[in-house]
């Protein structure tokens, strides 16, 4: 099998296991309460203060995975991720603390585009690998990651994730259809697409769900001949894979003979199983009795979904433009170079959701960006009566003074899921955060959810310490209320 090489991977192949656990404190004023009374704030052991709840955590997403793995090893369903595209316009920084002189050298330097950074890909491959060998270890046996990218990674992460999770568990690439009309400026071909690479802990018993059926494809069962088991749609009769059985001359009701199938064609069914499928009148002749016979499909005995496909079009996930108008509703920014330059419909992860998780599931993101992915699973819950639960990483911690617009909105999001028929709080009022003067928040007029109720699940935040010190892997909670996960 191919194998990847790079600039830094002896570096980096076991710097997941040198990276010390921290601890993690609570940041009360950035968590939601739940109506329930769970979410922020309270006393005890940390078992005790986050069993149901969702997470928001802050700081470098390495040390908290890292500080999370021991007590959520092996019990994630769903890890959904939407790492740098390095692109060279992402101004992402390589910052791990890998003992490398060859890797040293990159701290602290933005990595540009082609041309500009020559060993761009190395530094993405290096900055991806640890990550992606810790989360492999948070998931279910039955689980399965998720992973949106471009062309200009598509291929080295898929490399990356054959030697991590294994070729066999490869599962597909999906193409997300993320504009809604071509680029005319483009210098080649219009970049209609993104991709979502699927890998399954294990694809033996990795399954996806049935996506709900649409009403357009109900629409397509009629029942012209008034048949009493309800609606239908027919289906060929003949196949190209050879059957011996499947050669046979038919007489219609009309008394036209058909000599047999059509050529490089066979009948699906032997010559007797033809005939009983006529006697339950499930072979349809047309209506002048004439036709090329086809099967009746009626509508109760198919299956109540159907089956996800590798072809996800905007109408029905959503597009680039609706995400940031998402996000906009949520934020005011200052110029069009502020916005989040990659946000991702809730839509899209909620088909994720649909495909890959149960109503009672644990969903990971360790880039959180703009938070959609915890917005996307509240308001799942909230359609399909689900207790699902996040666990969320945002690279930076917001300060009242100096938060992002998308660490701001990251908050406001989820507040919008959990609460979403009543009014946002101001800025500063409930969340702890307030938006820079350059970007202040909206105060979006209330709106029912789905469901006509709110979803009765908080979130609490937290922030990756910036020591271990005093930190041992055995370790859980301690008086001051910092916490390390065993």
């Amino acid at each position: 099998m191919p194998t990847l090489n790079w600039i830094g991977k002896q570096a980096v192949v076991k710097h997941h296991k040198e990276v010390p656990f921290r601890l993690l404190e609570p940041l009360p004023g950035l968590s939601l309460p739940s109506p329930a009374g769970r979410g922020a704030g309270g006393e005890g052991a940390y078992a005790e203060r986050v069993r149901g709840d969702n997470l928001i955590v802050q700081g470098d997403n390495l040390h908290a995975l890292k500080a999370l793995l021991p007590r959520y090893a092996g019990q994630v369903k769903c890890i959904y991720i939407d790492p740098p595209y390095n692109t060279g316009n992402e101004g992402w920084v390589y910052n791990d603390n890998v003992n490398s002189p060859e890797i040293r050298r990159w701290l602290g330097e933005v990595v540009g585009r082609e041309g500009e950074t020559l060993d761009r890909h190395d530094r993405w491959l290096c900055m991806m690998y640890p990550r992606l060998v810790l989360l492999k270890q948070f998931l279910r046996e039955d689980g399965a990651i998720f992973v949106s990218i471009d062309d200009n990674e598509v291929a080295t992460l898929r490399l990356l994730l054959d030697e991590i999770f294994g070729a066999r568990n490869f599962v597909t690439t999906v193409l997300w259809q993320k504009v809604y009309s071509p680029k005319n400026s483009a210098r080649h071909l219009s970049e209609d697409h993104d991709y979502v690479v699927i890998y399954a802990a294990n694809a033996e018993i990795w399954k996806p769900n049935l996506l709900p059926r649409t009403e357009e494809q109900n629409a397509a069962y009629k029942n012209p001949d008034r048949d009493a088991r309800g609606v239908w749609k027919t289906s060929d009769l003949s196949a190209r894979n050879y059957y011996s059985a499947g050669t046979y001359s038919i007489t219609c009701p009309s008394g036209r003979i058909i000599d047999g199938p059509p050529k490089g064609m066979y009948w699906r069914v032997s010559k007797e199983r033809f005939a009983e499928l006529d006697r339950d009148k499930r072979i349809w002749w047309g209506k002048d009795g004439s036709a090329i016979p086809q099967i009746k499909r009626f509508l109760h005995e198919v299956k109540d979904g159907r089956v996800p496909q590798t072809l996800w079009f905007y109408n029905e996930v959503g597009h680039t433009q609706e995400a940031k108008k998402e996000l906009l509703e949520l934020v005011d920014f200052a110029t069009s170079d502020d916005v989040f330059i990659t946000p991702k419909p809730t839509r899209l992860i909620q088909r994720i959701l649909q495909i890959a998780t149960d109503k009672d599931s644990l969903i990971l993101d360790s880039f959180a960006g703009s938070g959609t992915t915890g917005h996307a699973v509240l308001k799942q819950n909230a359609e399909d009566g689900g207790n699902r639960r996040f666990i969320l990483w945002r690279w930076t911690t917001p300060s009242p003074a100096t938060s992002p617009p998308s660490a701001c909105a990251a908050w406001r999001r989820a507040t919008r899921a959990a609460r979403p028929h009543s009014p946002l709080p101001r800025a500063g009022e409930g969340l702890g955060v307030r938006a820079p003067p350059s970007a202040p928040m909206k105060r979006p007029s209330p709106r029912p959810s789905p469901t006509g109720r709110g979803t009765k699940i908080g979130y609490r935040a937290w922030a990756a310490a910036s020591s271990s010190a005093g930190c041992p892997p055995s370790r859980c909670s301690t008086p001051t209320g910092r916490f390390a996960a065993t």
